[in-house]
């Protein structure tokens, strides 16, 4: 056995690091419970705001790439003046005024100051309490990535319980008490994080213990002797512009990564609300995620121990590469899920009332046109409503609008409305549930390749006095990926099988980039 390795036996996870995976598991309690919700939320037209599919999505798309933006500047304000406990307090206690804020109904007004609230919230909390994870162990620590993947574990705990509450509480009392689950949820981080500080108190920002006289900056972080740091490993050695544009262009590839991966709180909700045959809401479909998460992150630490004993653990570019060509597979996955239900067309929705009570207008798709049998096209049709309101179980009957053409009543089997305004066919667009189980099982194991790995990276990778700000630089680019979930807006204008079929693509070419990069970018990241 090499020393590295009988030291990396000895080593052992610090108390800390089980305070901070409480911590987090109820932040992100109240951040997934509120996301998933978010969409269906907007469109709903009782409780909610009845907002387009679009501007609901527009809406996700700014929220969510604000929010991931904000830890940049977070993470240097921490770095600089607050330091990271600080930082993540008032992280905390933003978070929950805007969660509480959501359980104010029908306020457009408060709706939106409640996302400004959540924004500076998650700027404040997210990129500290990931840097005083790394900051818990000693510099080239063969811990760090599995510590990052037990601490992601914590977070998927959290995500996978808030969607079952959410959906408990909105059924029963409707949207607005159910986000305020999420603001309970901030009182009990804050409480764990204050109540067992002492375990974190020596991985506070590093600059507060700059002034100890002849002590390396970053040994004395990790609370070791100075002699532990006087030797430079082959990663301090490299210039560290080097190791800042590596991280760099880490940060650009996984952009793909964030838009397609975040698709899930947006088009991958609608798709589990609208075109999955189970009898639950959408907002169920979050539970998916963390679900694999829970389940496959130990065993895949495990994984990684074995293969690193060894000396076969592959590094984490590589890694971030094979999560990469998982998730273009998922995507597949869907894409296959869509043209089983026979859904090549996109969807068609009420745009205003028509000429007479209980009618409306719709503008149809040429294809879908064709499958409603109006092969001599109109510009519109014309839907009347045949019970008290247009509700998801509502069958329509569909006429052709032409003015002074005689009314034809369509075959009504493969026809219904949704609740927020949609016609579909429906026995053509419900599927099984296990096409978004199985999935979501080849995006999580993407995602464990390359979220967990990403924190890890800059943790070990970013400069000790650069450390806060360049863990915001990383949701930095989670927050550019998240607005470019903007694409889906195309939702109810491509089919959804195209929708899959080009985030699939997209993910596949960055996969590709990384592996031919992998090589340069071990040069610049040595023993990571």
């Amino acid at each position: 056995m090499t020393a590295t390795t009988a030291e990396a036996t000895r080593e052992r996870h610090p108390k800390g690091l089980y305070v901070l995976f409480t911590t987090e598991m109820w932040e992100r309690f109240g951040f997934y419970a509120m996301l998933a919700m978010l969409t269906l939320y907007m469109r709903d037209a009782v409780d909610g705001f009845g907002w387009t599919t679009e501007k609901a999505t527009s809406v996700y798309s700014w929220y969510q790439a604000v929010v991931y933006a904000t830890p940049l500047i977070g993470g240097w304000l921490a770095d600089r003046f607050l330091g990271y406990r600080n930082a993540i307090t008032i992280g905390a206690v933003m978070f929950g005024i805007g969660y509480f804020m959501l359980a104010v109904p029908h306020q457009v007004v408060v709706f939106y100051a409640a996302l400004v609230f959540l924004v500076i919230g998650n700027g404040f909390f997210k990129p500290n309490v990931s840097s005083i994870v790394g900051n818990l162990y000693k510099e080239g620590s063969h811990l760090k990535d599995r510590a990052y993947l037990i601490f992601y574990m914590g977070i998927n705990i959290g995500a996978f319980v808030s969607p079952l509450v959410a959906e408990y509480l909105r059924d029963r009392y409707g949207f607005n008490v159910a986000f305020s689950a999420s603001g309970f949820g901030m009182i009990l981080c804050l409480a764990i994080f204050w109540g067992f500080r002492k375990t974190t108190r020596f991985a506070d920002r590093p600059r507060m213990l700059d002034q100890v006289t002849g002590a390396n900056a970053a040994a004395v972080t990790e609370n070791l002797p100075p002699a532990a740091a006087t030797e430079k490993s082959a990663l301090e050695q490299v210039p560290e512009w080097k190791r800042i544009a590596a991280l760099i262009v880490i940060f650009l590839l996984v952009i793909v990564f964030w838009m397609v991966f975040q698709q899930n709180g947006s088009t991958f909700t609608f798709w589990a609300n609208d075109n999955t045959d189970w009898n639950v809401s959408g907002i169920i479909s979050n539970a998916i995620n963390p679900f694999w998460i829970i389940t496959l992150s130990l065993p895949l630490a495990w994984m990684w121990g074995w293969l690193d004993r060894r000396g076969l653990e592959p590094s984490t570019p590589t890694k971030m590469a094979l999560g990469m060509v998982l998730t273009g597979v998922s995507l597949l996955v869907l894409y296959f899920g869509a043209l089983a239900g026979g859904y090549t067309l996109p969807s068609t929705r009420i745009e205003k009332v028509g000429p007479a009570p209980g009618q409306y207008w719709v503008q149809v798709p040429e294809g879908l046109r064709s499958k409603l049998g109006l092969n001599t096209p109109p510009t519109s049709i014309e839907v009347t409503r045949t019970s008290g309101g247009i509700t998801g179980t509502t069958k329509v009957k569909v006429y052709p609008a032409t003015s002074g053409q005689s009314m034809k009543e369509l075959d009504l089997a493969g026809i219904e409305a949704t609740n927020d305004g949609q016609l579909r066919l429906a026995s053509a667009r419900r599927v099984s549930p296990w096409w978004l189980v199985m999935a979501y099982l080849l995006i999580s194991l993407g995602e464990l390749m390359l979220s967990p790995m990403g924190l890890a990276l800059v943790s070990k990778v970013a400069p000790p006095r650069m450390r806060g700000l360049m863990m915001g630089g990383w949701f930095l680019a989670t927050a550019i990926g998240n607005k470019l979930t903007a694409i889906g807006v195309f939702w109810d204008v491509w089919s959804h099988a195209k929708f899959f079929l080009t985030l699939s693509l997209m993910a596949f070419g960055m996969a590709v980039v990384l592996f031919v990069l992998i090589i340069p970018l071990k040069k610049a990241m040595p023993g990571v």
